[in-house]
């Protein structure tokens, strides 16, 4: 797979936590038990991810990298996939996850932010 550093790098932000969701096939990577990323395959088991952007990027980069598409069974207007079989740059993408990261993150409340800051949060 191409993206090798992208469990790592997902993971290192601060209290992502990652499972497995066995209905979609798909490993979340989480934040206050809300979802910043997800790891899977669209209908043709073609490997994608798919992140929160803010919808005026989320359009910019779908026009700027054929392999970035409209969220797969996501928001189209807030989440972007994209295929990890792709040319899309590296830093492309962890701007992308960076993005998602913070977009899920200040939707917590100041209480799981906190404890998110900590280190006492466990999800």
């Amino acid at each position: 797979m191409k993206y090798e550093w992208l469990d790592e790098y997902c993971l290192s932000k601060k209290g992502a936590q990652k499972d497995f969701k066995v209905d979609w096939n798909a490993t979340r990577y989480l934040i206050g038990g809300k979802m910043f990323a997800m790891q899977g395959g669209d209908k043709d088991h073609k490997p994608i991810i798919t992140l929160k952007c803010d919808p005026l990027f989320t359009r910019s980069l779908r026009d700027q990298y054929q392999h970035i598409v409209a969220g797969y069974y996501m928001n189209k207007e807030h989440w972007n996939s994209m295929y990890l079989e792709g040319d899309v740059p590296d830093n492309i993408l962890r701007q992308m996850i960076d993005m998602s990261y913070e977009l899920v993150l200040g939707k917590l409340g100041k209480k799981t932010v906190k404890e998110i800051n900590e280190g006492t949060n466990v999800g």
